[in-house]
């Protein structure tokens, strides 16, 4: 596997380590759970090559970025705001870009919403926004898809059940979310993210953090995430999706709509035969698709 130059940066009150390659603009690329910033491995140099510096930090938790002080209730609003520190702490302008997959998509969108300056193009991978989410959260097939969020309540449970076997159930998680994908480099360098209890319990404090039961669903449950990651974006925007995603389903109709909640210029794809990992699932021809979409000025 290529090796990255690695850094650390303050932001948001939190050291976070990042992997980077490349010079010129901000190109921040946000992983989500349960992934680490290697998965990025084919994008960052392509993102090199065309004139960037890519940098894919460890989020909030993921060792060997800092725990947080509270690693028991990470919220989608403090990921909005690490996302928007990042970059002012990285030295982004105006040109910089985000790229997000996952619980970094979660975040983009609202980071994209709430510091609109900071951003001029965005890639988000494999979460729609928050007004599609809302839809599919609710239905009986996203149910089936999304009960790791209630398992992970069952806290003690949870924890030494997913840790059990050097992290045996990542490995199933990964096998239903991109079916047929031979996970075997990416699996040890995600779980080496998450080892030490505490950085494992950031991680699953994500879950806690979002869908605590005895709130979830409520209207105020509803307006404070709405708060956070709600609001459209202007910025141009591709967003992509697999047929195969074991984590999120999206119909055609419902990836169709995604740019109405975007800027002018935006797109949309529901690619064909891939799951939630489609950046090292088919990398070559994802690689293509965000690096020419950043490239086109249109």
């Amino acid at each position: 596997m290529q090796e990255f130059e690695r850094g650390t940066v303050r932001a948001n009150n939190l050291d976070f380590a990042y992997l980077t390659a490349g010079e010129g603009p901000l190109a921040l690329c946000m992983h989500g759970f349960p992934d680490s910033p290697h998965t990025y491995r084919y994008l960052l140099p392509a993102l090199a090559e065309a004139g960037y510096r890519a940098v894919a930090p460890f989020s909030r938790g993921f060792a060997p970025t800092e725990l947080p002080a509270d690693r028991h209730h990470v919220h989608s609003s403090m990921l909005v705001d690490d996302q928007n520190a990042l970059h002012e702490a990285l030295g982004g302008g105006s040109d910089a870009v985000l790229i997000a997959h996952d619980w970094g998509a979660v975040a983009a969108w609202g980071a994209a919403a709430k510091a609109p300056d900071r951003w001029s193009r965005c890639v988000i991978v494999n979460i729609p926004p928050f007004a599609i989410f809302g839809e599919n959260i609710v239905k009986y097939e996203q149910i089936k898809r999304s009960f790791y969020f209630w398992y992970f309540q069952m806290q003690r449970v949870a924890e030494d059940v997913i840790s059990a076997d050097d992290f045996a159930f990542i490995d199933n998680i990964w096998a239903d979310w991109s079916p047929g994908y031979d996970a075997s480099e990416d699996l040890p360098l995600m779980k080496d993210c998450i080892r030490d209890p505490a950085h494992f319990q950031a991680a699953l404090g994500y879950y806690w953090g979002q869908f605590d039961p005895t709130r979830f669903g409520s209207p105020e449950w509803a307006a404070e995430q709405a708060a956070a990651w709600g609001d459209d974006i202007t910025q141009p925007t591709l967003y992509l999706h697999g047929t195969d995603d074991g984590c999120h389903g999206m119909t055609q109709e419902q990836v169709d709509r995604v740019p109405s909640h975007c800027g002018p210029g935006s797109r949309s794809e529901l690619i064909e035969g891939v799951g939630h990992f489609m950046h090292v699932q088919r990398p070559s021809e994802i690689t293509k698709r965000i690096v020419g979409f950043l490239d086109a000025k249109g």
